[in-house]
């Protein structure tokens, strides 16, 4: 009769044990759910972050590759990151500003190899400002890029330019 009575003592210690162990068990699980979703909404938003840098150089690009020396004027450019038909970003590009122009002669001899010392020609290498503002709608994203550009310009273009 003895061995019953432990018997019953010992199996009410194992479920409370079991339980015990369910609950450490689940909150072990909750806790690295919480925490692989976090690092999942970091990983996004530096996702994000890097496309909208990737649309400011786009746009960017796209300024450096036109003349925007002669007039500079700010502008809005649409950015598709991902080629399907949409526009996912928003850039507004701020009027190029020229920081410094320093003339440079050019002689004949850089030109045509024929060494005169002469200067036939004065040169402008400009420097240039320009800052780009991304937006996302559908993201949240938004970053500001500041891109120096070095363009050389000649006295014409100078003469034509803003940096006048």
């Amino acid at each position: 009769m003895m061995m019953s009575a432990t018997r019953r003592a010992q199996q009410g210690a194992t479920l409370i044990v079991g339980l015990i162990m369910l609950v450490l068990l689940t909150l072990v699980v909750t806790s690295a759910f919480m925490l692989s979703s976090g690092n999942l909404k970091s990983v996004g938003n530096m996702q994000f972050r890097d496309e909208a840098i990737a649309a400011a150089n786009v746009a960017i690009e796209q300024i450096i590759s036109s003349d925007f020396t002669t007039l500079p004027v700010s502008s809005t450019i649409p950015v598709d990151i991902d080629q399907d038909g949409t526009n996912d970003y928003t850039v507004n590009v701020m009027t190029p500003v020229c920081v410094q122009a320093v003339s440079i002669s050019t002689s004949v001899a850089t030109l045509s190899g024929v060494t005169s010392g002469v200067p036939s020609t004065i040169d402008y290498n400009t420097v240039w400002d320009i800052e780009a503002r991304v937006s996302s709608t559908n993201t949240g994203a938004a970053v500001t890029i500041w891109q120096g550009v070095r363009k050389r310009l000649t006295q014409t273009q100078y003469a034509a330019s803003a940096c006048v």
